[in-house]
């Protein structure tokens, strides 16, 4: 009878042992030779002095806010209205949007090869739905980002929208620093090497007939600039930079997140006319 009450403390200094050793055991592992996936990612970022960036555009809904597309489908080649609107948790159309670059929303509609982009400025009705003229000449999944600031925050949901009609993705072209806007005008890309993590310096010099020449404002500065992501078409956000009032030199700063191949969208005006120059810039980790 005295046998099992010996036997259960012995059982239990036993799991007191293994315990305690695979607790240390744990210790040991954890900070000399896990593999713990992001855990192991922060820090590998801190001891090289980087610094998480947050991407936009993944999502349909952030922070209470949705974005909901009312015309999810359009007719290839056919002049279409693009209708949307932005709701909040009670579902209903918000309608207080802060004036950045000039506007109150910047829509983004780029094909998922990253080889048709539209930036447009859609207007908002009465019934807090906003509504947009769009032509797409190409059949396939469109990324649609509607990009904004509320209360000095900014956003940027997004959503697929479909265009009727077979399909072929391309694939994105080789990497460039010298871009066709089209009548003769070129662009040149000064960006040195960037790295994910580090914020870097992109320089664009708009040339015409062998030329540089000064932008016109564009949305409040030189240019205007989207960079996406291959892949996931995630949106970064890049911020303009000044050279003195010379605007044959049109600056922005971006962070890229992640190593792997970007393309860039570049707006300027110049004669009255906005014009598109697109490159593909690769970053190394």
């Amino acid at each position: 009878m005295h046998s099992i009450p010996r036997q259960l403390a012995t059982f239990a200094a036993v799991l007191a042992v293994l315990y305690t050793g695979g607790f240390i055991a744990g210790q040991f592992i954890d900070t000399g030779g896990h593999s713990g996936g992001a855990m192991e990612h922060e820090v590998h970022a801190a001891r090289a002095g980087e610094t998480a960036v947050a991407v936009r555009g993944l999502a349909v809904a952030d922070q209470g806010l949705r974005l909901m597309l009312e015309t999810p489908e359009l007719q290839r080649g056919r002049r279409s209205e693009l209708r949307f609107t932005v709701v909040g948790d009670d579902g209903r159309p918000m309608r207080d949007f802060d004036v950045a670059h000039e506007k109150r929303m910047h829509l983004i509609v780029v094909r998922r090869d990253a080889t048709s982009f539209q930036h447009l400025h859609p207007e908002l009705g009465e019934d807090g739905a906003w509504t947009a003229p769009v032509t797409l000449a190409e059949a396939g999944t469109y990324r649609v980002f509607a990009d904004f600031t509320r209360g000095g925050k900014p956003f940027t949901l997004a959503s697929d929208l479909r265009v009727d009609g077979d399909a072929r993705l391309d694939p994105l072209p080789a990497p460039n620093d010298v871009a066709s806007a089209g009548d003769g005008y070129e662009v040149r890309l000064d960006a040195g090497k960037p790295a994910a993590g580090r914020e870097a310096e992109l320089e664009f010099t708009v040339v015409f007939d062998g030329r540089p020449v000064k932008t016109e404002p564009y949305l409040g500065a030189g240019g205007h600039l989207v960079a996406l992501r291959e892949g996931d078409l995630a949106f970064l956000h890049v911020h303009p930079t000044e050279h003195g009032g010379d605007r044959t030199r049109v600056g922005f700063a971006a962070t890229f997140p992640t190593e792997g191949r970007y393309r860039l969208f570049l707006q300027f005006k110049h004669g009255g006319q906005v014009r598109t120059a697109a490159f593909t810039l690769p970053v190394s980790r």
